[in-house]
């Protein structure tokens, strides 16, 4: 027979019994510390240096895009060297293209270097800060854009670790840092004081001032300011920039409903944006194939509402819009609160249509006189209605994307009073 043991157990010594199972309990799920932040509040990784007036320029060793492996050394014969963070996507640098170039011509013959080091990695961007030019910030991006430049030095990439870039403090492209025969630092900051295109937009030009007064033998007048332009894209971003570009899919979609005479206001386009205008169906196989390029365009210029929208009208019967705007919602066609806003104001919906009429040639009146009938068709519109550039069949994504660049430029625009002021 088994033996059974009986006791009491006193209130007292089971409250404080209870006590002790839960206090081990919760000892046992006490979460780990939590692990430091991958930036800071500004940004930026706790790994990154600044660099101080005199300090010497950080070694490095980074690939090209010509192939080569450059090291600081390989540019030890200058007596004054610039290297300057840029990056293929930024307005900012593609502001100063122009002024880089004016600058080197008027160097020529001096005891000038240059090295440009791209610190940007792809996944430290989402899709719509691509939206002043047709470049990623990728390794393989690079080499196209440095040609359509006629960039003939080298162009390095750090992406990759951005080590180099932490070693120097680039907080931005563009970032300079210029250095003397010693390789120490003599100023770092804004290449000048503008981001607009325009060279009579420029009042300090800072780093055109340092590199004459160190070849003159003379002290720099001003030794750093801030920069201004794109914070770097460092990796670390890249679970943030997921997260945003997931939530674009989530977006509710409005499919309005337009007819012939709607669509003439649309082509007529008396705002001041590029419209691209795409007839496409969700019975049409190669309409379905080619949408996602259409969102990926829609989403790249996303931040320049102002200046472009894609606008998509379905040939898909009345009865079947339900399944038409099902389409769209699965493409992630919503539209952003900024671009829900431009729209608004002008006194529309959506920008996602039904066609109403009966008649595919009114339609074509309406949009395009030259458009021969099949779907997908596609055309670009100027403000004031002016046709651009057409495609009828499944769009090129990148010569589409190229289009709408050529269309609303590749950097920031100087305010018509400002530019007129400058004449």
């Amino acid at each position: 027979m088994p033996l059974t043991i009986r006791f009491r157990v006193s209130p007292g010594f089971a409250a404080a019994l209870l006590f002790l199972i839960a206090g081990s309990v919760g000892f046992a799920q006490t979460p780990a510390t939590a692990p430091a932040p991958l930036l800071d509040k500004s940004g930026h990784p706790p790994t990154l240096r600044t660099l101080a007036i005199g300090d010497a320029a950080p070694d490095f060793s980074l690939p090209g895009i010509d192939g080569r492996t450059y090291k600081l050394a390989d540019f030890a014969g200058p007596d004054v060297l610039m290297v300057l963070f840029t990056s293929n996507h930024c307005p900012t640098s593609h502001g100063i293209e122009r002024r880089l170039q004016t600058l080197r011509d008027d160097l020529k013959g001096r005891s000038f270097g240059l090295v440009a080091i791209n610190p940007n990695h792809p996944e430290g961007l989402t899709l719509n800060e691509l939206g002043y030019g047709e470049y990623s910030d990728s390794f393989e991006d690079m080499k196209p854009y440095a040609a359509s430049l006629g960039w003939d030095f080298p162009y390095l990439y750090d992406g990759e670790k951005q080590l180099i870039a932490r070693a120097y403090g680039c907080l931005a492209t563009p970032h300079v840092f210029i250095f003397d025969k010693a390789r120490r630092l003599r100023y770092a900051g804004r290449f000048d004081d503008s981001r607009f295109v325009e060279e009579n937009s420029v009042k300090s030009p800072d780093a055109r001032n340092a590199i004459f007064a160190l070849l003159d033998g003379k002290p720099v007048p001003v030794e750093l300011t801030k920069p201004h332009g794109c914070s770097t894209k460092w990796r670390e971003k890249k679970e943030r920039n997921v997260a945003t570009e997931i939530g674009w899919t989530q977006i509710p979609v409005t499919l309005d409903r337009i007819d012939v005479a709607g669509v003439a206001a649309l082509r007529a386009n008396p705002t001041n944006k590029v419209r691209m205008i795409n007839v496409w169906a969700t019975w049409c196989a190669p309409c379905v194939e080619e949408f996602p390029a259409l969102i990926a365009i829609k989403r790249q210029f996303d931040m320049r509402e102002n200046d472009f929208e894609l606008i998509t009208i379905s040939l898909d019967a009345p009865k079947d819009e339900a399944k038409a705007q099902a389409f769209l919602q699965k493409q992630g066609a919503g539209l952003t609160k900024r671009v829900q806003a431009s729209v608004d104001k002008e006194g529309r919906k959506t920008s996602h249509y039904l066609f109403t009429g009966a008649n595919q040639d009114d339609l074509g009146k309406a949009l395009d006189a030259e458009w021969p009938g099949p779907i997908p068709h596609t055309i670009l519109i100027a403000p004031g209605g002016k046709i651009l550039w057409r495609h009828n069949g499944m769009i090129e994504h990148a010569a589409a994307r190229s289009a709408v660049v050529s269309a609303i430029g590749n950097y920031y625009k100087q305010p018509p009073a400002a530019a007129a002021k400058k004449k």
